[in-house]
């Protein structure tokens, strides 16, 4: 395969600075979380300075040799990297099976091997393992020019060998001996010039083998107590093996250990590794070790450097780590990061001897510690009748793996809505970039006595964004503003908050309690919550109409009622369900059976009122606009709707600019009324059947936010306070799309519903 060349440059010192810039201009105010994983002062990094070269995006080390590095991308893709200019060469998806060397070895087809010189760049060198001798041959990997294969013979059993490409140009396939007779399911596990570690099952059991290379034979062999069948993460060095063991318990779960075994004693040391997914390395005198951060669960412990010399303790060594590979110098190469600056995130060579010390070899460009570099662009003025009160709320990131909690406070009360989502690197992207939190305008937390659910009304707020770390590496982020939530009036809307509010009259005491409705556009589901209670209402007044703002206040809907003797009364709108002492603003209305408003019929932009009398007549009462005399002479449009148990004025629902209506008859059949801007209807028309199944039918407005009004039912006959909601279509021939049902946790069979 031919190599592609890229030409690589550092990032490091540009994106660092945009990151700089990008804080300067954030709105908000950044606040420090509590401290989760300082510095790693313990530890000497052998330089300050930022890489020089790139490492891969999105990609992890898997082999080392001493001219560069193989890393292996996200999507597979593997890439040789020269430590001298940062050059790249693309080596696509083909299985590697090369460690601690400058020749990668990898497998283009199940019956070829390939050997590559990154270092002179020679051409490449194939080895058809179909032709060998000895039985079936299975690469499992490689050190340097040496292929090792599990062979099963024709006899039986699981042979081990080493495969070369010779001097001559001839193939080299020599059996390594020593392994016991029952040796099956080979693997390969780490390997260091001249050595490899090789796991194999035997008497049921799981096992390490050090393999001389040079004598091709077994030198030392490690029981290990883990199940079989489960991947050990493993290293080795001149002087030392280890690897991870996975203890069975009397329970039946397992703890991770680190076992240490000196190569020229056998003594064991155990370790404990705080949790599973851990890499592991060998350098002079220590082991380093950490949980893998590709496994993002947080409060993982810290990577840990312990000396194998008899110093006690440990110590930290790096801030977090995702793969670790031999060198072939004895240092091994880290895919992590540190929180120190001038690191983040890349590849580090990491040494032993009197003390563990890291070198920033290639950099991603991208901090260690959590950083917020863009957004999050709340305006100071949110308007939720935009998208249909959805809000993203976006913030760029240095990195994944972190928790962002948003939170939503009145300016003058208690929190009102909290919500948090994780972002995973092995749920989604990697590296830096943008993550979002939706708000729907609804609130999930007690504010001033109101019910924990339901939408925020209008007015001032204070929002504050927190951003930490899943795996507890560096300091979290906090930002903080404040914004004004607005919207339009609504007519049936009278906690101020977008949504259609209902009123229900208790039929015994005549109390009316009010249901706050609450829209969740995202789920397209509709939800009401009971609220407060009308305090003095009870037993008071026998009619109860909501038009919406007819009185030309602007601030929140009227309501009007009519008392026993038939005096009419307007309640103006006072905001958050509360309403001022109502005027009376008519009397004799003792004539009318039904009183309906919230349709404007007169093409004024005002809401009117309707009335019908026993003998049938329609009468229209033009809304003024005038708090002091808000409703006009009285006009007949209409008689014979002594046929109609049930008007309901509806608002605009067919699309034309007047308010319309919809008359039930006795048998059940709802007619449609469209108005048509001057008082008057355009003839009925039949819009639905069976209607006489509702004890009542309300003019709800605009429920589902999509701008057309809609309708809600209540079931006379179920006990279980059963709703139907029917959505506006804005066409004339279909107004209402299929019902939808709706519940109420409160009985319905004693209320009556407006």
């Amino acid at each position: 395969m031919p190599l592609t060349q890229h030409r690589t440059t550092s990032r490091s010192r540009l994106l660092t600075a945009a990151i700089a810039a990008s804080l300067a201009v954030t709105a908000g105010t950044l606040v420090a979380a509590p401290v989760a994983v300082a510095g790693t002062p313990a530890v000497v990094a052998a330089t300050g300075a930022e890489a020089s070269i790139a490492f891969p995006l999105a990609s992890e080390v898997v082999s080392a040799g001493e001219t560069g590095f193989l890393s292996k991308s996200d999507a597979g893709e593997y890439r040789w990297t020269r430590l001298v200019d940062g050059t790249t060469s693309d080596l696509g998806q083909e299985e590697v099976l090369g460690a601690a060397s400058d020749v990668v070895v990898t497998r283009p087809g199940i019956n070829t091997v390939r050997l590559r010189d990154m270092a002179t760049g020679a051409a490449p060198v194939d080895i058809a393992i179909n032709f060998l001798g000895g039985g079936v041959h299975t690469p499992i990997g490689a050190v340097g020019g040496t292929v090792l294969t599990s062979v099963a013979p024709a006899d039986g059993g699981t042979l081990l060998h080493l495969v070369t490409h010779e001097a001559d140009g001839s193939t080299g396939n020599h059996a390594v001996t020593g392994l016991p007779a029952d040796a099956s399911a080979l693997t390969f596990a780490a390997g260091i010039p001249g050595t490899a570690l090789v796991g194999y099952q035997s008497a049921g059991k799981s096992h390490f083998a050090v393999v001389d290379l040079a004598t091709r034979a077994v030198t030392e062999t490690y029981a290990n107590q883990g199940p079989v069948g489960y991947g050990q993460s493993a290293a080795l060095s001149a002087t030392h093996v280890a690897w991870v063991h996975h203890k069975p318990r009397s329970d039946g779960y397992f703890d991770d250990q680190l076992i240490v075994a000196d190569r020229k004693s056998g003594q064991l040391t155990t370790l404990n590794t705080g949790g599973g997914a851990v890499k592991v390395g060998l350098v002079d005198g220590w082991v380093v070790y950490g949980e893998d951060e590709t496994d993002p669960f947080e409060y993982r412990n810290r990577p840990r450097a312990v000396s194998l010399t008899g110093t006690s303790g440990w110590t930290p060594w790096i801030d977090h780590v995702t793969s670790v590979t031999a060198a072939p110098d004895g240092s091994v190469l880290v895919r992590g990061g540190s929180t120190v600056d001038g690191e983040g995130e890349g590849l580090y060579r990491v040494r032993g001897g009197a003390s563990v010390t890291r070198e920033l070899v290639a950099g991603t460009g991208e901090k260690t510690g959590v950083s917020v570099t863009s957004g999050p662009d709340i305006p100071a003025v949110l308007d939720l009748d935009k998208n249909q009160g959805v809000v993203p709320f976006t913030i760029g990131v240095s990195r994944r793996n972190v928790r962002v909690t948003v939170m939503i406070s009145k300016a003058a009360t208690p929190l009102v809505t909290e919500w948090t989502s994780e972002f995973r690197p092995t749920e989604g992207p990697t590296g830096p970039g943008p993550v979002t939190l939706t708000w729907q305008g609804n609130r999930s937390a007690w504010e001033g006595g109101i019910t924990p659910w339901g939408d925020v009304p209008n007015g001032d707020y204070v929002w504050q964004i927190s951003v930490a770390p899943l795996d507890g590496v560096g300091r979290g982020v906090g930002l903080s503003g404040t914004t004004k939530v607005v919207r339009a009036p609504k007519s049936h809307d009278f906690s101020d908050n977008g949504s259609p509010d209902l009123f229900a009259v208790d039929s015994t005491t005549g109390n009316v309690s009010v249901f706050e409705g609450s829209y969740l556009p995202l789920q397209q589901g509709f939800n009401w919550f009971k609220g407060a209670t009308l305090s003095g209402w009870g037993g008071t007044y026998d009619r109860f109409v909501t038009p919406g703002d007819f009185g030309g206040m602007s601030t929140a809907p009227e309501l009007i009622t009519r008392d026993k003797s038939g005096g009419l009364w307007m309640h103006p709108g006072a905001g958050g369900l509360a309403f001022a002492p109502p005027v009376k603003i008519g009397t004799g209305w003792q004539i009318y059976d039904k009183i309906v408003g919230g349709s404007d019929l007169t093409g004024d932009g005002r809401p009117d009122v309707l009335a019908t009398d026993t003998a049938g007549g329609l009468w229209l009462y033009p809304a003024t606009g005038n708090y002091n005399a808000p409703l006009g002479a009285r006009k007949q449009i209409g008689t014979g709707w002594g046929i109609y148990n049930e008007v309901t004025a509806t608002g605009n629902i067919a699309g034309a600019p007047a308010g319309d209506l919809v008359a039930r008859d006795k048998d059940g059949v709802l007619w449609q009324y469209l108005g048509k801007g001057d008082g008057t209807f355009a003839p009925r028309t039949k819009i639905g059947t069976g209607w006489n199944t509702y004890a009542r039918v309300v003019g709800i407005g605009d429920i589902d936010r999509d701008g057309r009004n809609d309708l809600v039912a209540f079931d006379k006959s179920d006990p279980t306070a059963r709703m139907y909601w029917y959505g506006g279509t804005g066409d004339w021939q279909a107004p209402f799309k299929p019902r939808v049902e709706n519940y109420f946790q409160n009985s319905m069979t004693d209320r009556d519903w407006f």
